[in-house]
């Protein structure tokens, strides 16, 4: 999968959780969500490194004690890419993709996909790649937690946005609505990039760190998925995690 190209992870492990605190410590069926999601990645062989990257002491041992790698970062950050963008600047790597803290089924297929768009022509101009599903509901495309995103007809991004976009001025049209999923593979200058440039206007509204690229004309390429990522966002996405690993 390397064809030279030196390919790291870093999954970003913040502690508090507005929604769910400490989730990435609570236990899932053994080890904690983080160790779960670390060792996951790990497995897809997909990685020359993988880095958990915290401000938090009590994750760092917990991956450190268990033979993992982790990175100690106390800087307080706006997002996730910040904080992966400081420990990058230590790293050499070509591609380094941002694998979210409480997602412990990270897939390899999806992976694959996203490292695949490095390897295509006209790859040089690509920043980023990043996953999108199909939206199936109308409560899920109407919902602003549901992050939508609009292309164009080569599958770049044209625009993130919590409303429901595109509006359907004639209600005959047909339209698929995309979900943004949160899991990134950058460039490692575009990732440092982005810690450099102030946040705009859009980013700020909307509160989508991919705006910021948008802003400042980086190409973010998407990539069409039907995988449903599997995260830990409330206590009760952690018993479904819970029933989805038992044998």
């Amino acid at each position: 999968m390397n064809n030279n190209l030196k390919i790291i992870a870093m999954i970003p492990a913040r502690l508090d959780s507005t929604r769910f605190p400490r989730k990435l410590l609570r236990d899932l069926n053994g080890k904690t969500v983080i160790r779960r999601t670390y060792e996951a990645t790990v497995s897809t062989g997909l990685f020359d490194e993988v880095y958990v990257v915290t401000d938090s002491k009590e994750i760092f041992i917990e991956i450190d004690k268990n033979g993992g790698r982790a990175l100690y970062k106390t800087t307080k950050h706006e997002t996730g890419s910040d904080r992966i963008a400081e420990a990058a600047k230590e790293i050499e790597a070509d591609i380094i993709v941002n694998v979210q803290g409480d997602e412990p089924f990270t897939s390899k297929k999806l992976l694959e996909k996203l490292l695949q768009v490095f390897k295509e022509e006209n790859a040089e101009n690509i920043d980023l790649a990043t996953p999108m599903i199909a939206l199936e509901t109308l409560e899920e495309i109407e919902n602003p937690n549901n992050v939508k995103v609009i292309t164009d007809k080569n599958n770049l991004a044209l625009y993130f946005s919590r409303s429901v976009i595109p509006y359907l001025r004639e209600k005959t049209e047909n339209t698929t609505y995309y979900k943004h999923i949160g899991i990134y593979a950058f460039r490692r200058q575009a990732l440092l990039d982005f810690a450099n440039l102030e946040m705009q206007k859009l980013e700020k509204a909307e509160k989508i760190e991919c705006l910021r690229y948008l802003e400042y004309g980086k190409k973010i390429k998407m990539v069409e998925t039907s995988e449903k990522t599997v995260g830990i966002d409330t206590a009760e996405d952690l018993e479904k995690a819970r029933k989805i690993l038992k044998p």
